[in-house]
């Protein structure tokens, strides 16, 4: 395959990843630091498990899900059920982003991996757009 060919083609899982760590390691200080605690888990789609919980009948309706308990909300009386997850979904994102045209792939990984640690610090809307620069 031609290296032409190749750039038109969509991300793979692991240059998805890379693009997710990115993000990550581009937000500000004191978030970065706090944000390299939670996984990021990059699948094509969602599970049918957690479709199934959160009663979404298409896949390519979930781009991102954060698993586990708010830091607002975590008790030192919680028991671990497990590492705080942030899922980004490859091919509902590559939908989202295909549906916008002129917006960089990475912006928008970045936009959803905001918006899911959103729900891991309990930030509100105003904490969000201090941080993403998609709420401007």
């Amino acid at each position: 395959m031609s290296a032409d060919a190749a750039a038109l083609l969509p991300p793979d899982l692991a240059a998805f990843e890379a693009l997710a760590e990115a993000a990550r390691e581009a937000l500000p200080e004191p978030y970065r630091a706090a944000a390299r605690a939670v996984v990021l888990r990059v699948e094509d789609f969602a599970p049918d498990h957690l479709l199934d919980e959160m009663e979404i009948e298409d896949a390519f309706d979930l781009t991102g899900l954060y698993d586990g308990i708010p830091l607002t909300e975590k008790s030192v009386m919680d028991q671990p059920q497990g590492p705080d997850t942030i899922w980004l979904f490859r091919r509902p994102i590559l939908d989202e982003w295909a549906e916008r045209g002129a917006e960089p792939l990475g912006s928008l990984v970045s936009h959803i991996l905001v918006h899911e640690l959103a729900h891991h610090f309990g930030w509100s809307d105003e904490d969000i757009a201090r941080i993403d620069p998609w709420w401007e």
